[in-house]
């Protein structure tokens, strides 16, 4: 059975982070695993507190995983502050992870930061020089690269920046913005594809961005081509969405157990 790890926080709500990736990778068909990095008390109201795990417990969580199990592909997600970040990227480059999704989780649903502003230049510095895909929506892209990310022209720039930092592949997504249509940016370092799928209306959506990054690590752990399993992801999202029903009293998650029709 191929693997997958993830490294992300823990949400008790269950609609994001390591509950939503470690429900993504079984859906997919993959074996999960994971590394957590913060827990959170969250809901579909918002975050009502975060703990981090100590970076020693984090490296312990890692090598314990890859020292016995192994991973065809890993994906990051909330890694909190530089320290972390710092850990991550080094323990990505001794275990030679060749297949790293970088989800750069700055900001929840509900406008909880979650990664510090030192964080944010540990990710340009030291770990996108380790991703194989990185994944910023709008909002993510803008903080990264100091540009306005309002058009997939702004995307495209985004994109081109973020590549130069390191990361092979850069999936801009564009759900943030406004428009009929969802309009994604994929830049493989020589050319863009655009990514056009229905803008749905919905308010399940806590756990998208985890969710997507999620499946394209499952399906990269799979051995698929990188932008077909891009492709893949965002029609698990889409799914996912349109499958999702009212939980709680706020935003509420998407359904990542689609497939079941529940």
């Amino acid at each position: 059975m191929r693997k997958a790890l993830t490294i992300a926080g823990s949400d008790s709500g269950g609609g994001a982070g390591i509950q939503a990736d470690l429900k993504t990778f079984a859906m997919c068909g993959v074996y999960g695993m994971n590394v957590v990095t913060a827990i959170t008390s969250q809901n579909t109201v918002g975050v009502q507190g975060v703990f981090d795990i100590p970076v020693e417990e984090i490296e312990r969580q890692f090598r314990s995983v890859m020292n016995d199990l192994g991973a065809d592909a890993a994906k990051t997600g909330m890694l909190a502050h530089a320290g972390v970040v710092r850990k991550v990227a080094e323990l990505a480059r001794e275990y030679k992870m060749e297949r790293l999704v970088v989800d750069p989780v700055m900001v929840s649903k509900h406008g909880h930061v979650l990664l510090e502003p030192e964080a944010r230049k540990a990710v340009l510095t030291e770990l996108l020089p380790c991703a194989f895909v990185v994944t910023p929506n709008a909002e993510e892209a803008a903080l990264l690269t100091d540009e306005e990310v309002c058009d997939a022209e702004g995307m495209k720039r985004a994109a081109r920046l973020l590549h130069g930092k390191g990361a092979r592949y850069v999936l801009a997504k564009g759900g943030h913005l406004q428009g009929e249509t969802a309009v994604d940016v994929f830049f493989d370092g020589e050319s863009f594809t655009t990514l056009e799928g229905p803008r749905l209306p919905s308010k399940h959506t806590h756990g998208t961005g985890c969710t997507l990054s999620a499946a394209i690590t499952a399906y990269l752990a799979m051995g698929m081509d990188v932008l077909e399993a891009v492709r893949k992801a965002k029609e698990f999202v889409t799914e996912a969405i349109k499958g999702a029903t009212p939980i709680g009293r706020g935003i509420s998650p998407v359904n990542h157990i689609w497939k079941f029709k529940v």
